[in-house]
């Protein structure tokens, strides 16, 4: 378990995480998600203990990360930003020494070795200098230092900067498939990472926490949550959305290139049987009629620029 209370860090008089809360248990893969400035990466630093906070706790699995890092650092893996490393070493130069740092040896070693050089596809580099690899190849090595001892809690300070959209999928699907029965904690302004990855989200604006809660509670206070799109190639889109805009609780109709969106003032989840009432009655040839789950970066604005619904 990862126990957070009232972690504050200033420098000077400027409070760069103020007040943070919170508790995180095994199977938990939180999101920490917001703007460039907002605390992020700070707070990850004190996690890991490689930064001292002006003030609160925090405990890994019982251990005080102020007063006893060692035994908290045990539990931990951890990939900074940038994921820095020794440029003129090598992968598997790089990963040796990290395992003798880590106390590992014989047998367990070994086999921690290869499955974690096999996990992130690095059989072709690992006679290369680090300093040669490319940004994605760098950021592979730097996840694989962080997993190499199986830790309890993983901290990832934006682990798929720099990866292409296939080595994006291969991480987060190691991300979670680690999860089952660790902690994992992801910083990140990608917001598709929060929905693809993470069964918790944590937002912070101004080094406050706005918001914590499931990623699909926060689809929920977008106002596109539950909005209706139709498309129709056989009958104006202009005439589609003066005719959706008279239905009861309809804000405002939204004419793309994905068709017309309709958004309601409120949640109503009646609104796509009436749409679709509404498209019969008139004779329309629907080609498509979907409900959207919500707009995360409209969320995302509304909670950082301090304009939440």
């Amino acid at each position: 378990m990862i126990e957070v209370s009232h972690l504050t860090k200033y420098y000077g008089d400027f409070a760069a995480v103020e007040n943070l809360t919170f508790k995180l248990v095994p199977g938990e893969i939180l999101g920490f998600l917001g703007p460039n400035g907002a605390g992020k990466s700070t707070t990850m630093k004190m996690l890991t203990g490689f930064l001292r906070p002006s003030s609160g706790d925090v405990r890994i699995w019982g251990s005080d990360i102020g007063k006893d890092s060692l035994s908290a650092q045990r539990h931990i893996g951890y990939l900074p930003e940038g994921a820095p490393a020794y440029e003129e070493m090598t992968p598997i130069g790089f990963l040796e020494f990290i395992a003798d740092a880590r106390g590992l040896s014989g047998v367990e070693r070994t086999n921690r070795l290869d499955e974690t050089i096999n996990v992130m596809s690095l059989q072709d580099v690992l006679g290369q200098r680090i300093e040669t690899l490319s940004k994605g190849f760098k950021r592979r090595v730097g996840l694989a230092q962080a997993i190499l001892h199986d830790p309890d809690v993983l901290i990832l300070d934006e682990p798929t900067d720099g990866l292409d959209p296939n080595q994006k999928h291969q991480v987060r699907e190691m991300i979670k498939g680690l999860s089952r029965d660790k902690i994992v904690v992801v910083s990140t302004h990608i917001l598709e990472e929060v929905t693809a990855v993470c069964n918790r989200a944590i937002v912070l604006a101004k080094g406050k926490i706005v918001s914590d809660g499931t990623p699909q509670s926060l689809m929920e206070m977008s106002p596109h949550h539950g909005a209706v799109t139709l498309q129709s190639s056989s009958t104006s889109l202009t005439e589609i959305a003066e005719a959706a805009g008279l239905i009861t609780g309809v804000a405002e109709t939204l004419v793309t290139e994905a068709g017309v969106t309709i958004v309601t003032s409120e949640a109503d989840t009646t609104l796509f049987s009436k749409v679709l009432e509404l498209s019969q009655s008139k004779g329309w040839k629907v080609d498509s009629l979907s409900v959207e789950s919500g707009r995360l970066d409209d969320v995302f604005r509304s909670l950082t620029e301090g304009e939440v619904r």
